[in-house]
C-alpha cells in the first residue's frame, strides 16, 4: 500500500510539473508575440510620423469617438434604471410608440381613481415610455430648413399642480430628447404648491440624478396660481430666450432652432407654437388643422382661420401673424418680455392672461407669430393642448364665474378706455 502512495504522489508531482512547464511555454510565447506587436504598432506609428500622415489621428479619433459611444451607453443603462423603482418606463418601444393609441386591459379600481384624481388616464401615463417618439406633421419644406449657428440659450419653463409625475418627466425627457445640448440652458419646473407627495421627494430625485444641472425646481410656497408660477418662472430663468410651456407637452423634432431663429432676427417677436392634441384617454396624438388665433366678443380665445394673405402664398412653411396668442405654450426674449410687463398678475386663473398679453404688444411694435401644427416652419411643436382638467383646490374658495365674468372687465379697463383716451401705456401688466 505504501509503495502504490508513493508511486501515485511521483505520478501527480509529474503531471504537475508538465503541465507547469506547458503553461510558462505558453506564457512566454504570449509575452514574446506581444512585443513583437508594440514594436509592430511602434515602427508603423514613426513611419506614418515621419510621412506627416493623419491616419494615426483619424484612427485615434474614430476610438476615442467609439469609447464615447460605449461610454454614453452605459451611463444610460445606469440612469435607465431611475424609472423603474417609481413604476414609470424609459426608453423605445413600449404603449404608445408613435403616438398611437394605447389601452390597458386591467382597468382597476386606482385607474378610476387617477382619472378622478387628474382627469385623464394617469395610470396609462405611467406604462408609456418617458421617450415616446410622436408623428412628425411637419411639412417637406420645414424639415429641409436650415439655421444659423450661433442662435441663442433658452429656458424651458414648465407650470404644474398635482400633475401626475409621469406626464412631468415625459414632457421634461421630451425636450431634452428634441433640443440641441448647446441651446438648451436648463429647465425650470415651477411647483405652485403640489400637495401631492410623489411630486416631492421623487420629482427631486429623479431630475438631479438624471439631469444633474439642468433642471431646476422652483416651489412656490403657497398657491400663486398659473399667471404668477409663470411670473415666478421668468424669475428663475437666465438665458436670452425662455419658453412657457403646460408640465403636460411632447416636443418634436427641429422645434427649437426655428423659434429663436426668428427671435434673434426681431427680439420683439412673441412665438406661438403649433398645437396638436394628445387625448386624454388613450394619449393618441391627433392632428389640428391650420388656425390663427383670434378671440370673439366675450373675449375668449378661439382659434381662426388664417389670414387670406397667408392663404394666397400657398407656402405651407410660412408663419401666421396672428391677433391674439393662447397662454400654455409661447417663446419669447426674456429681457423684452420684462420690459413690456410680463403677464398680468392680477389675474387669478387662467384664460384672461393671454387676451390681455395679446392686445397689449398688439397696440405696440411687437409682433405675434403662430405657427400651424401642420405647416410650421418655426415652432415645429408637437403639444398636448388641455390634457387633463383645471386640479386648484385654493380655487375653492373663488367663485369661478365670478372671476371668470370679470376678465372682459379687467381687459377692456387695461386696454380700450386707454386705447380711447389715447393714453400711452406703461409698464403694462405690472
Amino acid at each position: 500500500m505504501a509503495v502504490a502512495r508513493k508511486i501515485k504522489t511521483l505520478l501527480t508531482v509529474n503531471i504537475l510539473v508538465f503541465v507547469g512547464i506547458i503553461l510558462f511555454s505558453v506564457y512566454c510565447r504570449i509575452q514574446d508575440r506581444s512585443q513583437e506587436l508594440v514594436q509592430i504598432v511602434r515602427s508603423a506609428d514613426r513611419r506614418a510620423r515621419s510621412r506627416g500622415a493623419k491616419v494615426g489621428s483619424l484612427a485615434d479619433r474614430e476610438s476615442i469617438l467609439q469609447r464615447l459611444d460605449h461610454l454614453e451607453e452605459v451611463v444610460y443603462n445606469q440612469l435607465n434604471g431611475l424609472a423603474k423603482p417609481m413604476g414609470l418606463v424609459e426608453g423605445p418601444g413600449g404603449l404608445g410608440q408613435g403616438g398611437m393609441a394605447a389601452t390597458l386591459r386591467d382597468d382597476s379600481h386606482e385607474s378610476e381613481t387617477k382619472y378622478e384624481e387628474y382627469g385623464y388616464n394617469a395610470q396609462l401615463s405611467d406604462r408609456i415610455s418617458l421617450d415616446r417618439s410622436i408623428p412628425d406633421y411637419r411639412p417637406k419644406k420645414c424639415k429641409q430648413m436650415t439655421y444659423p449657428d450661433d442662435l441663442p440659450q433658452i429656458s424651458v419653463v414648465f407650470i404644474f399642480v398635482n400633475e401626475a409625475l409621469s406626464v412631468i418627466l415625459r414632457s421634461v425627457h421630451s425636450v431634452v430628447n428634441h433640443t440641441p445640448s448647446h441651446l438648451l440652458k436648463e429647465i425650470i419646473l415651477v411647483d405652485d404648491n403640489s400637495d401631492n407627495v410623489e411630486l416631492k421627494f421623487n420629482l427631486d430625485q429623479y431630475v438631479n440624478k438624471r439631469y444633474p444641472g439642468l433642471v431646476k425646481i422652483v416651489r412656490n410656497s403657497k398657491r400663486e396660481g398659473l399667471i404668477r408660477a409663470r411670473i415666478q418662472g421668468w424669475k428663475a430663468a437666465t438665458s436670452p430666450v425662455v419658453g412657457f410651456f403646460d408640465a403636460h407637452v411632447e416636443f418634436n423634432i427641429g422645434w427649437v432652432e426655428p423659434a429663436l431663429t426668428r427671435i434673434k432676427e426681431d427680439r420683439k417677436r412673441i412665438i406661438l407654437p403649433a398645437i396638436d392634441n394628445i387625448k386624454y384617454n388613450t394619449f393618441e396624438v391627433q392632428q389640428y388643422a391650420n388656425a390663427a388665433h383670434g378671440y370673439n366678443w366675450g373675449l375668449w380665445c378661439m382659434y381662426i382661420i388664417p389670414p387670406q394673405d397667408w392663404l394666397d402664398k400657398g407656402d405651407e412653411s410660412a408663419p401666421i401673424r396672428t391677433p391674439a396668442m393662447i397662454g400654455c405654450s409661447f417663446v419669447v426674449d426674456r429681457e423684452y418680455f420684462g420690459e413690456i410687463g410680463l403677464l398680468d398678475p392680477g389675474m387669478e386663473v387662467y384664460g384672461g392672461e393671454n387676451i390681455e398679453l395679446g392686445m397689449r404688444i398688439g397696440s405696440s411694435d411687437t409682433h405675434v407669430l403662430a405657427f400651424d401644427a401642420k405647416h410650421s416652419r418655426k415652432s415645429f411643436i408637437r403639444l398636448c393642448l388641455h390634457l387633463g382638467l383645471v386640479q386648484d383646490e385654493a380655487l375653492d374658495a373663488i367663485n369661478l364665474d365670478n372671476v371668470v365674468s370679470r376678465f372682459p372687465a379687467q381687459i377692456l379697463d387695461l386696454h380700450v378706455v386707454y386705447i380711447l383716451l389715447n393714453v400711452g401705456f406703461r409698464n403694462q401688466g405690472a
